[in-house]
């Protein structure tokens, strides 16, 4: 049976309270645009964002293999973190949060799975870390793509505000200590690549210098004279 009782005495449920109201309160067409974005805008948009990042940064950098290597290490880190959280779920056994309370306005029908950590949560955060390892202002605009995931899942009521922040802490977490061999071995194979037909996915071809005019100085035009 669902409990209320005690909900204000806890911050975590307090606060699931405070931000699923806005979904009691927003109109239609705004609940049902934030469903869209939590569950598959806001990922879509990060995996552009990482594609955009490939294409015209990490291809233009000075050093474009290793920077290559952290654009791909930002999906394989998502991947990653998706695959730890399974046991995690195993392990904790944590219910949603309208299974456990009442007056919950869930958005999302048809969600199952236990609630700690948050899938999204934890896929938006290691893609935000690999990119800003690769450029800050890429990783800023991923950052809050991450953040806006989180808040979403606490206002559509499937999660807990501390699911998600479990979500960011595993995420982060796989970018950042998995990183070191990672990059290494991602960066070899990138430098590999460069030599290979599939160079200029790895570094944007160079072209040669326009061809400047050429301009008669002022001892040429004594000499002509």
């Amino acid at each position: 049976m669902a409990e209320v009782a005690n909900d204000t005495a806890n911050p975590d449920i307090s606060l699931l309270h405070d931000i699923n109201d806005f979904a009691k309160q927003a109109p239609r067409g705004v609940d049902r645009a934030v469903e869209f974005m939590g569950e598959y805008g806001l990922v879509a948009l990060m995996l552009l964002l990482a594609g955009v990042c490939w294409w015209r940064v990490a291809r233009r950098s000075p050093d474009a293999p290793a920077a290559v290597a952290g654009v791909l290490w930002s999906g394989l880190a998502a991947g990653i973190a998706l695959l730890l959280n399974l046991p995690i779920r195993a392990l904790v056994q944590r219910p949603r949060p309208f299974v456990e309370h009442d007056g919950i306005d869930v958005l999302v029908h048809g969600t199952t799975g236990y609630a700690f950590v948050s899938a999204h949560a934890a896929l938006t955060a290691a893609m935000a870390v690999g990119l800003f390892m690769v450029s800050r202002k890429v990783g800023v605009l991923a950052i809050v793509l991450a953040l806006a995931e989180g808040f979403s899942r606490v206002y559509l009521g499937v999660q807990y505000p501390t699911d998600v922040i479990g979500g960011f802490a595993l995420g982060a977490a796989t970018a950042l200590l998995l990183a070191p061999l990672a990059l290494a071995l991602l960066t070899s194979l990138a430098t590999t690549l460069t030599h290979t037909r599939a160079a200029p996915l790895i570094r944007t071809p160079h072209h040669p210098p326009r061809p400047t005019p050429f301009r008669h100085s002022a001892a040429d035009k004594d000499l002509a004279a």
